[in-house]
Parts: C-alpha cells; sequence; structure tokens
C-alpha cells in the first residue's frame, strides 16, 4: 500500500466528508421529487380516466346526434306524405260535396231505424259507413255475423288492408253498440 503524506491523509478525509454531506444533501431532496413524482403521476391518471370519460360521452353525442337526424328525415318525410295526402284530400273534397245520395240516405236510414250508424265503430266514418251499405252491410249484427271469409272478402273489396277489421275490432265494437252500450263502446274505444 503507498504511503500517503498527513496532507493528503486530510484531502481524503475531507472529500469522504464532504462526499457524506453531499449524499445527505440529496437524500433530503429525494423525498421531495419523489412526492412530485407520485402527484405528477396522480394527475396523469385522473387526466387520462376524464379523457376517457370524454371520449365515451363524445360517442354518445355522435350517436344521439345520428339517431336526431334519421328522426328528422322521418319527420320531414312524414310531413312531405301528410302534405300530399292533405293536397288530394282538398282536391277530392272540392270535386265530390259534403253529403251525396249514399250518405244522406244512410243517415236517413239510421234515423228511420233500418240501418245501424256504422260510422259510430271507430275505423269506419262516414264515408266507411257509406262504402259498407253500397257492399250491403247496414246493421251491427252484419258485421257481427261475418265469417272469416266474408271478413277478407270485405277488407278486400274496401281496400283495406287485410286484418284491419280484426285489428280494429270492429265486431267487439258492433256488439257494444248493438246492445246500447255506447258510454262503454266510448270509454274502450276512444
Amino acid at each position: 500500500m503507498p504511503e500517503f503524506s498527513t496532507n493528503q491523509w486530510a484531502v481524503i478525509g475531507l472529500v469522504l466528508i464532504l462526499g457524506w454531506l453531499l449524499g445527505l444533501l440529496m437524500r433530503s431532496g429525494a423525498g421531495k421529487w419523489r412526492r412530485a413524482f407520485e402527484q405528477e403521476r396522480a394527475l396523469r391518471i385522473a387526466a387520462d380516466k376524464e379523457r376517457a370519460a370524454h371520449a365515451t360521452r363524445l360517442t354518445e353525442l355522435e350517436g344521439e346526434r345520428e339517431r336526431r337526424i334519421e328522426l328528422e328525415r322521418e319527420r320531414e318525410s312524414h310531413i312531405a306524405r301528410t302534405t300530399a295526402a292533405n293536397a288530394r284530400i282538398a282536391e277530392l273534397e272540392r270535386d265530390q260535396p259534403a253529403f251525396s245520395g249514399a250518405t244522406a240516405g244512410s243517415v236517413a236510414a239510421a234515423a228511420a231505424g233500418r240501418r245501424d250508424d256504422l260510422a259510430l265503430i271507430h275505423g269506419v266514418g262516414r264515408s266507411g259507413e257509406s262504402r259498407l251499405n253500397d257492399l250491403g252491410v247496414y246493421s251491427y249484427g252484419d258485421i257481427i255475423e261475418l265469417s272469416p271469409a266474408d271478413e277478407a272478402a270485405l277488407e278486400g273489396r274496401l281496400g283495406a288492408e287485410p286484418g284491419a277489421i280484426a285489428d280494429g275490432k270492429w265486431r267487439e265494437q258492433a256488439e257494444l253498440l248493438k246492445h246500447g252500450k255506447t258510454e262503454e263502446h266510448a270509454r274502450l274505444f276512444s
């Protein structure tokens, strides 16, 4: 081992003490930096969670926007169809008087008791009553007694969709009206 002078030993001792002091100083600051790192990491995790929540919400809002656009298209289509139907109705009303001879005859026959007021059946109306009378259906009993084949044939002649009479519960309505249960009919079918 080499021999050192006293000055060299003193320098080595001072270097060791300074290194030890420097280590102590750095170690005390290490906790502060570690805490700052942990805080930054926690903030980053929270920001990532918030970003994911915002991305999810954005996806939901985009889906809702698409649904609203589709509903708006359907609404515009419905408005266009309604406008066209109203125009057609106005055209037909201009071309045809409000009360035709058949309608007046049906009202008069109903007043005389020979025919029932089929227009009270929801889904028939005055024009439907006139068409039913033209096809030989005059009373509630005529509707009640329809066989399934007669019902299908009547729907075809009326231009109604198959099953419209059953879906509209015409038989049940006719049964109530035949027995004078107009309040119950109004409560159930209005």
